[in-house]
């Protein structure tokens, strides 16, 4: 835009520009290191090798592994309901097993009965159907005899 004109238009607007300001950065002043004298001064341990050198120094305690800690009591009702979860399955499992064995069992009969009937029903046909004639076979004349049963007599 120009300052001797004057701005008509919407689209032109005035246009500021903005320089940022640098922050100086802080400096970092390290912490003075202060000598710390142990409570305690640890013993000096000389070892006196086979070739006649001495070796001198602190004796170091070896690290101690940190306690265990106790695991949490597992709860009475956890327990359970736990192992009524367990008995649960292991009876459905067993009625599963049981009502297999039944249906089982069942046709097993059930096949037991036909084998049974289609060979006595066999022995029935051999014996009407035989070839043998009517050897030692009594014949009845069922009219005749329910006509003398009744005693109407021609």
């Amino acid at each position: 835009m120009h300052p001797d004109k004057p701005s008509h238009t919407a689209t032109e607007r005035a246009v500021e520009v903005h320089h940022p300001t640098p922050i100086t950065p802080a400096v970092a002043v390290p912490a003075p290191v202060v000598p710390v004298q142990p409570g305690t001064v640890p013993a000096v341990a000389s070892i006196v090798l086979p070739d006649g050198r001495v070796v001198t120094g602190y004796a170091i305690e070896p690290a101690r592994p940190e306690p265990v800690t106790a695991k949490p009591p597992v709860s009475r009702a956890a327990v359970n309901v736990a192992l009524g979860g367990i008995g649960f399955l292991a009876v459905c499992g067993g009625l599963l097993l049981l009502t297999s064995f039944i249906a089982a069992l069942a046709a097993l009969v059930q096949q037991l009965i036909i084998l049974a009937a289609v060979i006595f029903g066999g022995w029935i046909a051999v014996q009407i159907f035989s070839a043998s004639g009517h050897q030692g076979a009594t014949t009845v004349n069922i009219r005749k005899a329910v006509i003398k049963r009744n005693h109407f007599h021609s």
